[in-house]
């Protein structure tokens, strides 16, 4: 969870340029928002909150969007995205009863479109973070940067074949920034003089960053990212659901995005960013067969004792570019690899899902190859499709209605829809409804 957790608001501190200060503080505030939602949604109060072992945290879907924000409004993007991610949050908990309704309209065809291109319009960002990130500062691109980025990228790849266990493997990035970050230090390019001016213990500072700015096309933009993230927590449900022998109903969902709906509104006002379900917790739960949801409840907890000791979130900042970028290789591919699984799922060797995949893909990817490449649209307009992302969702998600809902496409057949997906949308209501005639 840390290792997921810390990434993003690393990501966009430093595409941002925030001092260490300011990075503290926006780790700080993720650790406490994720470590509360994710309490929530073990725990359940009025109706808020799964009560099955999910983990909530900061998704990766936002980090794109906010970069592609920040090149024209710098550091004053955040006050914009927190504004939007305000409304994010409170969209997400008052569309939670009827969006639960309507997730087949985001099958696999969309969903894995969307995950695909938020590893590939990440990727550039590696490599750019590899020769150091600024292009202005001394010793960009220099053999030094990329020694430490290989150095890191083949320390992590030799750890997760020399590894044994699971576990261990999916820690692999983590060690391999350590290692690198230990290497960083005698060539000078590790600062530690943020870390001992770090408080030992600090309270999160609603709206520290500036008080929240609202403008239609972030908002717009972050409403595509909350859509996203809701239709990746809900299919993590389904699975977690699966793995401890739970039925996942509508009920279930609506109760789990309101959990996710208020960490994301929360996140606004503290710092933080769109939350949504970690997907890598189904994978533990399955190989450890740890299903009490108070294990959980725990990890959330620790979370926010991490956040409230910003000596703790202050020691990932120690982490240089170069050496977050050879991980970044790593962390940003192994999502890519996680949307062409969920494509696989699609069908697209017949119907009409080839096309909605090779269209999206292209309007996503336009705005990475080539950043201005709308920069002649209304300004609206360009801020919306200039995010890969959000090009790409919008896009797909549009051709499968078009092409599979409004038509004979293969999706919209039911016989062509994989047996899971069809049981956790239809038959857990059955379920629903033949438990509630044996009650009565």
């Amino acid at each position: 969870m840390y290792a997921g957790l810390a990434a993003p608001p690393l990501i966009i501190g430093r595409a941002l340029g925030l001092t260490s200060a300011q990075l503290t503080a926006l780790l700080a505030a993720s650790l406490v928002v994720a470590g509360l939602a994710t309490v929530a949604q073990t725990l359940t109060v009025w109706g808020v909150g799964a009560r099955l072992p999910v983990t909530n945290g900061v998704s990766f879907a936002v980090v794109s969007p906010i970069l592609a924000a920040s090149a024209s409004e710098g550091q004053d993007t955040l006050p914009l995205v927190f504004g939007a991610t305000l409304v994010a949050g409170a969209v997400c908990f008052l569309l939670a009863p009827v969006f639960c309704r309507l997730v087949r309209f985001f099958p696999p065809v969309v969903s894995g479109s969307v995950i695909t291109l938020v590893g590939l319009s990440l990727l550039p960002v590696a490599g750019e973070w590899a020769r150091g990130g600024d292009r202005e500062a001394a010793g960009y691109g220099s053999p030094s940067n990329l020694a430490l980025a290989a150095g890191t990228l083949t320390v992590t790849l030799l750890l997760h074949r020399l590894l044994s266990g699971r576990f261990l493997q999916r820690v692999a990035i983590l060690l391999g920034l350590i290692v690198g970050t230990a290497a960083a230090i005698p060539l000078g390019k590790v600062d530690f003089h943020h870390l001992s001016q770090a408080p030992l213990v600090a309270l999160p500072e609603p709206f520290a960053f500036g008080a929240p700015q609202f403008e239609a096309p972030v908002i717009a933009t972050m409403l595509v990212v909350m859509l996203v993230s809701m239709t990746e927590s809900t299919a993590s449900l389904i699975a977690v659901g699966t793995v401890v022998d739970r039925p996942v109903d509508d009920r279930v969902i609506a109760d789990s995005l309101r959990a996710q709906g208020l960490g994301t509104a929360l996140g606004g006002a503290l710092g933080a960013f769109v939350s949504c379900a970690y997907a890598q917790n189904v994978g533990l739960v399955a190989i450890s067969r740890i299903r009490s949801r108070y294990a959980v409840t725990l990890c959330g907890a620790i979370l926010v004792l991490m956040g409230l000791v910003p000596v703790l979130a202050s020691l990932v900042a120690l982490v240089p570019l170069p050496v977050l970028g050879g991980a970044g290789v790593v962390f940003f591919g192994s999502i890519t690899v996680a949307g062409i699984r969920t494509l696989a799922k699609a069908s697209l060797a017949t119907g009409h899902n080839g096309i909605i995949v090779s269209v999206a893909l292209a309007l996503g990817l336009f705005p990475v190859a080539s950043p201005d490449f709308y920069e002649h649209l209304p300004a609206p307009a360009a801020m919306i499709l200039s995010s890969g992302i959000t090009a790409g969702c919008l896009a797909a998600l549009l051709l499968n209605l078009l092409l599979n809902h409004f038509g004979r496409g293969s999706e919209a057949n039911e016989s062509h829809i994989p047996t899971t997906q069809v049981n956790a949308f239809d038959n857990t209501a059955r379920l629903g409804q033949h438990s509630g005639h044996r009650r009565r």
